[in-house]
């Protein structure tokens, strides 16, 4: 493990240069040297000019590396020349707007100057919706996201005392931002540390997950500070080591504090996990619905018999609109190329080959767990199809499922040449891959049955080779989208990475139609259901 990097954080200084700097040099003086100095709340105030001009022209200098949030209103502002963030000073740095400063020890600073606006277009003092949600979104899409060292807001959290010990005079249910709360939920701090209210509060550590739902990961720890100097002797200096997130064991990382708390962000984060439930954006595949030798088949896949009968066995609705239902009104059917009883086929919108398919069941079925035994018996019978389809022209197939953020059921089939790469160089590459991205893929018994190792409802990853190979894993917290298609897109397996990503690789509708007339023709000797 690396060594701990040694950080005095401190609240308003308002100004008072001297106060603090001479404090840091007493305290380094007693306890050795620290690493940086993280200030918090309103750096200037409104008498500033003496003190800041011997450090501006340099006639003294900070003691210790000193990084600085922006002005929170209007009269401090000129003492921030780039919004973007620079030197004001000989160790003296100021941040920035917003944005995330890594250290050369690999220690990840997560921060956001000013106050929320309250007004549209937002003051140059302040943040807003769109600040922190480009902040968020700029963290989140870094692979492998487990959270960030340390967040520096001026404003506190709203709410952040749901679940903890008192706030004393602070009122945590009116003070503070509900931004702020919303980028702390998501970007998960290991400390978090805000000011402006002139008090000092330590909250008891809280959860970044749900207990017994999801993996265990590390806590966060709010701290507020007082303003430097303050006559009532209240806290404005906090000193702490850290090893980097980076640098640390998962297992020591993700320890428990006997004092830990619930989240206090909780009804954020269940809002947000509502969010991410949803599908994404789904308009990539697009299916025929209207008609399939002149009539639409019933999704029981039964020609006769009582409706009360058949009423029982269809599959549960879609809670919403769903692009992959056979009788959602928004579908194209260019794509379609074959129709079954209970399941149909269809070339993938930016596939990552011109053959790319999916076997998707008529009915609304989430996952391959929740399918009825005719449904799966279809299933199986169009996996065996397609294995000797693109065995006949060379190629060995790879399907996957991923169920997860998406609402109903979509096996992906992906044709590679026999030539190109073996199965089992296949399998390593997932295997490989899933390691980097400490995603936990496991092995399975090629005759055993998926519903032995998922239950219905529970998110997971699956792949299954042509030769009766299988690989499990189960979902328990975030996973990356694009996993299967980017292994398979990888120099390892197909060497088109360009491909990774099918929202990049849409091609014109005639493009799409010739591909999938070839399809139907080329497969037609293989297709059970036009024999069925």
């Amino acid at each position: 493990m690396a060594a701990p990097l040694r950080v005095l954080a401190c609240g308003d200084v308002e100004g008072r240069l001297e106060t603090i700097f001479g404090r840091v040099r007493a305290i380094q003086a007693k306890s050795g040297r620290f690493d940086m100095l993280l200030c918090v709340g309103n750096f200037f105030g409104s008498s500033s000019e003496a003190e800041w001009a011997e450090y501006r022209t340099g006639a003294k200098k900070a003691p210790i590396p000193t990084y600085v949030l922006g002005a929170n209103n209007q009269d401090t502002l000129s003492y921030f020349p780039d919004i973007s963030g620079c030197e004001l000073a000989e160790n003296i740095t100021y941040l920035g707007r917003r944005g995330v400063f890594s250290s050369c020890s690999g220690l990840h600073i997560a921060y956001l100057s000013g106050t929320e606006a309250q007004e549209q277009p937002a003051p140059a003092h302040s943040f807003s919706a769109k600040d922190v949600a480009e902040l968020k979104t700029s963290l989140l899409s870094t692979p492998n996201f487990r959270g960030v060292d340390i967040l520096l807001t001026s404003p506190w959290p709203r709410d952040v005392g749901t679940f903890a010990n008192s706030a004393g005079e602070i009122d945590t249910k009116t003070c503070g931002s509900k931004l702020v709360s919303d980028l702390a939920a998501s970007v998960k701090p290991r400390y978090h540390f805000a000011a402006l209210e002139k008090a000092y509060y330590e909250r008891l550590p809280y959860r970044n997950h749900t207990v017994l739902q999801e993996t265990p990961q590390h806590v966060t720890r709010f701290i507020a500070l007082a303003d430097v100097g303050n006559t009532s002797k209240k806290k404005y200096l906090y000193a702490f080591s850290i090893v980097p997130m980076s640098s640390m064991d998962p297992a020591e990382l993700v320890k428990q504090p006997q004092d830990v708390t619930e989240n206090p962000y909780r009804k954020l984060r269940k809002e947000a996990a509502k969010a991410r439930a949803e599908e994404e954006p789904a308009r990539q595949f697009f299916f025929d619905l209207n008609k399939h030798q002149g009539k639409k088949r019933p999704s029981d896949g039964k020609q006769g018999g009582d409706s009360q009968s058949k009423q029982a066995k269809k599959p549960p609705q879609p809670t919403g609109p769903c692009w992959f239902c056979l009788a959602s009104p928004e579908v194209e059917k260019h794509l379609v190329v074959s129709i079954g009883t209970h399941c149909y086929l269809a070339l993938a919108k930016g596939g990552l080959s011109p053959d790319h398919v999916l076997i998707l069941p008529i009915g609304h079925y989430q996952s391959v767990v929740d399918l009825s035994s005719e449904v799966l018996e279809e299933v199986t019978k169009y996996k065996a199809a397609l294995k000797e389809f693109f065995r006949s022209k060379g190629k060995r197939y790879v399907l996957f499922e991923r169920n997860y953020r998406s609402q109903h059921l979509q096996l992906q089939v992906i044709p590679v040449p026999l030539d190109l790469c073996t199965s089992e160089d296949i399998k390593e590459s997932f295997i490989t891959q899933a390691q980097e991205q400490q995603i936990e893929l496991l092995e399975i018994p090629e005759h055993s049955d998926i519903s032995q190792v998922a239950q219905p409802g529970m998110p997971y990853f699956y792949v299954e080779l042509d030769t009766g190979e299988k690989l499990f894993h189960r979902i328990r917290g975030r996973f990356p989208l694009q996993f299967g298609r980017a292994v398979l897109a990888s120099a390892a397996v197909l060497a088109l990475p360009e491909r990774a990503d099918w929202r990049q690789c849409a091609a014109p509708r005639p493009e799409e139609e010739g591909q999938a007339r070839a399809f139907r023709r080329d497969f037609q000797p293989f297709d059970f259901s036009l024999r069925d």
